[in-house]
Order: C-alpha cells, then sequence, then structure tokens
C-alpha cells in the first residue's frame, strides 16, 4: 500500500474552506481517499481532516504546507501535515502495573500499532525482562519526594535523546510536572479508571463495589498541568452488577484500560485527533 498525506486544519466556520481543499489537492494530482469534517456551532470553529494519496501527486512532501500557505492565510486556519509510511516514536512509561504496557508492546511486535517503541520507562525495575524480550531500549528512573524534579529533569532528557513524539503512560503512577508536560503538549497520553470525580484517592474499585456501582469505565486522556482534567482522547464502559466482587472489577476494569488506550494511542497516531480548548474532536 501506498503512503497517504493526512491534513489536519481548523479555522473559523466559513463558506468555502472544503471545496478549496479539495480544489487544492486536486490542482496538483492529489486523489483523497478520506475526508471528514465537523463544525462546532457554538464556537463556531470547522474542523476537517482530509487524506489523499501521494502517488502521482506533484508536490514533494517538504512542498505541501508551504503550498497551503495562501489558503490557510484565506481562511485563517491553521493547519499540519501528516504521512502514513511515517511510524511515530512512542516512549511507553510504566510503573509497576503490566497490563497496559504488555499489551502496547504486543500490539507494537505484531505491527498492529504502526509505531516505533525506542525506550520503556520506569520508576520500578519490574519490567526490565518483557522490554529487552520485545526489543526495545529500559531506562530505570527511581523517583523519591526529594529527587522528583531531578528525576524529572533526567526523564525530558531521556526522551528527546531518542527523539520521542509521543508519550504513553501505561499506568505510570506519578503526577507528571509542568517541566514533562511542557516539553510534549498533547504529546502524553494517560489512562485511568473514570468514576472521576467520584472515588479519587486510593482504592477506587473498593469505594466503587460499597457504593454498588453497575457500570465502570475507563478514560484516555492528554496529559496537562490539570490534573486528570487533560482533553479526553476516548472512553468506554463495562456493565458490573452486584455477583462482582472486587477483584472482579479490578479485572474488569484493567481489560478495558488496554482496549481503551491502544485506541487513543491510534487515534493519535493516524492523525485523527484535533484539540479545541479542553475537548477534542477526534475523527472516525
Amino acid at each position: 500500500m501506498g503512503a497517504n498525506a493526512v491534513l489536519l486544519l481548523s479555522c473559523p466556520d466559513q463558506p468555502g474552506v472544503v471545496a478549496a481543499v479539495a480544489e487544492l489537492v486536486f490542482r496538483h494530482g492529489g486523489n483523497i481517499v478520506d475526508t471528514e469534517q465537523h463544525t462546532d456551532r457554538e464556537d463556531g470553529v470547522f474542523f476537517q481532516r482530509v487524506e489523499w494519496e501521494l502517488d502521482g501527486f506533484a508536490l514533494a512532501r517538504e512542498e505541501i504546507l508551504p503550498a497551503c500557505a495562501p489558503l490557510l492565510a484565506r481562511f485563517d486556519a491553521q493547519a499540519e501535515v501528516s504521512f502514513t509510511d511515517v511510524r511515530p516514536r512512542v516512549a511507553i512509561l510504566a510503573s509497576r502495573q503490566p497490563h497496559c504496557l504488555h499489551d502496547l508492546l504486543t500490539r507494537w511486535r505484531t505491527d498492529e500499532l504502526p509505531i516505533d517503541v525506542p525506550v520503556v520507562v520506569s520508576n520500578h525495575e519490574d519490567h526490565r525482562a518483557i522490554a529487552e524480550f520485545s526489543g526495545t531500549e529500559y531506562v530505570h528512573l527511581p523517583v523519591t519526594p526529594a529527587t522528583k524534579p531531578a528525576q524529572e529533569e533526567r526523564l525530558v532528557e531521556v526522551l528527546q535523546e531518542r527523539n520521542v513524539e509521543l508519550v504513553v503512560l501505561a499506568r505510570y503512577m506519578q503526577i507528571l510536572g509542568p517541566r514533562v508536560v511542557g516539553a510534549f503538549p498533547n504529546r502524553i497520553i494517560n489512562i485511568h479508571h473514570s468514576f472521576l470525580p467520584a472515588f479519587a484517592g486510593a482504592r477506587p474499585y473498593h469505594q466503587a463495589h460499597e457504593r454498588g456501582v453497575k457500570v465502570i469505565g475507563v478514560t484516555a486522556h492528554y496529559v496537562t498541568e490539570a490534573l486528570d482534567e487533560g482533553p479526553i482522547v476516548d472512553q468506554d464502559v463495562v456493565r458490573v452488577s452486584h455477583r462482582d466482587d472486587v477483584a472482579g472489577l479490578v479485572r474488569k476494569g484493567r481489560d478495558l484500560e488496554t482496549i481503551v488506550l491502544a485506541r487513543a494511542v491510534r487515534a493519535h497516531i493516524e492523525h485523527r485527533v484535533l484539540v479545541h480548548g479542553h475537548r477534542t474532536v477526534v475523527f472516525g
């Protein structure tokens, strides 16, 4: 399969944007294979994702965005161009719980997720064997409250030295500070239970069991400096009942975490996510 270009665009809602984008691609010999758009009517903002074949396209890759400049100026638009044959470099951060890490490494090694994983970072030694078995580097960065600033500075160095584009928190049980978040804006994806703001703190599944919940869920979101309040990329729920004990709730929650986190990573690497304030537009 040949490579495609993907244009993600946002601008004030107005007539003519779809036609102008299609005309630009057509003028240079491109064949559009997928297009989606959405209008946020409350804010008056238009979003679009357009994917077209590079085979036969007259512009070189580095010429595409400059060629869009007149269109972007005309519609007061912002845009980025990506390519489907470029494998994003993804770092996975984990603590002690292994399920999300193992799942992502498996999806990577089986090429279900078209990414490169140059490094796994953890504040514990627990996952060195699975990382090295999977063929990636393992970096152990222990942390205490006293060493957290230095540890996060080293974490940023590790990620930047390996040209990481996306950071995935696979149950990394540390709150990231401004140094890390600022280095990867809208490029850190976290996964956690969806009870928040209810059942905050330790042992959320025990709290949920005591209250007799009938639905549990998980949320994948971009990390911001506001804890667990970043733009949501994906969510899902599963029904539970009085027959589920705490262990059953935890098991169902972990199963769902792996699925939702993988979906969020896929949406990001396929350039299907546009961030708008505290929300996201996630094209199908």
